[in-house]
């Protein structure tokens, strides 16, 4: 697969190329939707830290796309784009899977998913910023209105009159950081390549988390029954590089505009895996929260594609 793959079939064959990519970003969503239960259950019972967990994923993912980037003898990024994929790599390699993993040690997933639910609104208004569009004023308006149903939920639903409490300020932060790593990931994706941007993004962070690794190894060897390893298994291979690899590839095939509003489906499928293999309750002050933000985010992304130019 070349770089410009996507830009040649996206020529010839448009119609079918749309159903392409939605799919490729509906099977990179799905890939997504696990990861927060699945980081629930690894961290939650204590026999993996959150830093290993969230570092050592990351190095499983480098070591696959350090593979796949010598086998196929990719090009180099050059000059500014290795500062762009600086942004990708802190954003979605280290930002994302550190601040949730520490955030679920407390935070059920069902809850979580409610509050990453804002991410296709963030990433929106970060894109909307960073390419220096215009949309229509009803784009600001609802992408405000998520951003408070999700803050009013996960303060109600963190204990009321107290307040957020510190998972939701970490789940918060992590959505803010992947919006940085989606937005700046799907312009560069354009540059490089699908799956090359997150490859050179995982490359870039290597040294780093794989120190990082090493110190958390040092601190808490971790353990775990057979499930455990293989749920990390999971968060290295596909969370962390297989289902990026999807997802930029649906974003490069595009439309990009009609593949992004998939992601409203990942909240909704975290909340019901949640629920059927963590044996979460799911009640209605999660349903009606997750629907308010979903709504929210869905208008604003829909607002903004609206709009020429």
């Amino acid at each position: 697969m070349t770089t410009n793959s996507s830009a040649t079939l996206l020529t010839r064959r448009p119609l079918s190329v749309s159903r392409a990519g939605l799919w490729w970003g509906l099977l990179g969503v799905v890939a997504f939707s696990f990861t927060l239960p699945f980081t629930r259950v690894v961290v939650g019972g204590g026999a993996m830290s959150p830093l290993f967990v969230s570092c050592g994923r990351a190095v499983v993912a480098a070591v696959l796309a350090s593979a796949a980037l010598a086998i196929t003898r990719q090009r180099r990024p050059r000059g500014a784009q290795w500062a762009r994929l600086a942004v990708v790599a802190g954003g979605v390699v280290v930002g994302f899977p550190v601040l949730t993993s520490f955030a679920l040690i407390t935070a059920p997933a069902g809850h979580a998913a409610v509050v990453v639910a804002l991410l296709p609104a963030v990433t929106a208004v970060l894109v909307v910023l960073r390419g220096h569009e215009r949309p229509r004023a009803s784009f600001w308006v609802m992408a405000a209105l998520g951003a408070v149903a999700a803050i009013t939920f996960a303060s109600v639903q963190g204990g009321g009159s107290a307040g957020l409490h510190g998972s939701d300020l970490l789940l918060l932060a992590a959505v803010l950081a992947c919006g940085f790593g989606y937005a700046e990931g799907g312009l560069l994706a354009r540059e490089l390549g699908a799956w090359q941007t997150i490859s050179w993004a995982l490359v870039l962070a290597a040294v780093p988390m794989a120190l990082l690794t090493a110190v958390s190894v040092v601190r808490q060897p971790p353990s775990g029954t057979p499930l455990d390893w293989a749920l990390f298994g999971y968060l290295g291979a596909v969370s962390m590089f297989l289902g990026f690899v999807a997802w930029y590839r649906g974003l490069a095939i595009g439309p990009m505009a009609q593949v992004s509003q998939v992601q409203l489906v990942q909240p909704v499928l975290g909340i019901a895996w949640a629920a059927l293999l963590l044996h979460e309750q799911v009640g209605w002050p999660t349903v009606l929260g997750g629907a308010a933000v979903i709504a929210c985010a869905g208008v604003a992304v829909r607002s903004r594609l609206r709009q020429p130019g």
